[in-house]
């Protein structure tokens, strides 16, 4: 059993044909009427993985969120987030967003959140989402992205580790130590819209000052970061994908993400953008 597998075990358009709605309307009952009303699209919620199913990561109800940690997500100075954060922390632990509850008791809002904010010690039914979207969805994904088969041993300990200036191909890969791009370079992932990367990290993931991930013809939510470490991703630095960390993920002063956070442990901001993937 892996780190994550182990933390979070223990913590615990709208579409009507007119006829139809005729239908319904003039003849059926009220239940029926009821039953027939579809749910709502979340405009901000998850964005699926275009690869085939059996490359992509699964996400589940943990893909709702663009920031999920299991003990907090905080930030300091002023942070754009478009999507929504949850923390599944007992204590709530979402700090420096000077969050508005909602009437309902169930979310919040922020200034600086385009979404919702959900918190543990939030009103029903929250606590059991966030346990469900931390303690089995995510877990899943952590132990989806361990199993992928790597796409050969060309794939293994690429660059030393060091990914500053290299061309990635789709494909699943794996390090025996953490993974850097250096101040001011590039790691450029190439290929198509349906193309996946899977990174599996056993150590963590440095994105120096300046650095960036570039995509040339993919899609952020199809290439998933797979860290046992902590995240860093410094000053100025740009990542894209889907992390999904074994430990913490922190954000220095201007650092941008366009993809997902999710963090066995926590988040931590410091006036950043992150931006949930387009659909």
């Amino acid at each position: 059993m892996n780190r994550i597998e182990s933390y979070f075990r223990k913590a615990t358009l709208p579409v009507a044909f007119a006829l139809a709605a005729f239908v319904v309307a003039g003849c059926g009952s009220d239940d029926d009427a009821a039953a027939a009303t579809p749910t709502p699209v979340d405009p901000l919620g998850a964005i699926a993985c275009t690869g085939a199913p059996a490359d992509c990561v699964p996400l589940g109800t943990a893909g709702k969120y663009v920031i999920l940690a299991m003990t907090g997500v905080t930030t300091t100075g002023t942070s754009a987030i478009t999507g929504h954060i949850g923390s599944a922390s007992s204590s709530g632990n979402t700090t420096g967003f000077s969050e508005t509850l909602d009437t309902s008791g169930t979310f919040a809002t922020s200034a600086q959140v385009t979404g919702r904010m959900y918190a543990f010690n939030y009103a029903a039914p929250t606590p059991t989402e966030l346990t469900t979207a931390t303690a089995t969805d995510a877990t899943a994904a952590f132990a989806n992205a361990d199993s992928k088969v790597l796409s050969g041993p060309a794939f293994t300990n690429v660059g030393a580790g060091i990914l500053t200036g290299l061309t990635l191909a789709p494909g699943v890969y794996e390090w025996s130590t953490g993974v850097s791009v250096a101040s001011g370079g590039t790691v450029t992932l190439a290929g198509t819209a349906t193309d996946v990367w899977v990174f599996k990290i056993s150590g963590g993931i440095t994105m120096n000052p300046g650095a960036t991930v570039t995509l040339t013809g993919a899609l952020p939510q199809n290439v998933f970061w797979r860290t046992a470490g902590v995240a860093t991703l410094d000053t100025t630095s740009n990542l894209k994908g889907i992390v999904l960390s074994g430990s913490g993920i922190t954000l220095a002063n201007g650092a941008s993400v366009n993809g997902r956070l999710i963090a066995s442990t926590n988040v931590t901001l410091i006036a950043n953008t992150v931006t949930r993937p387009a659909p």
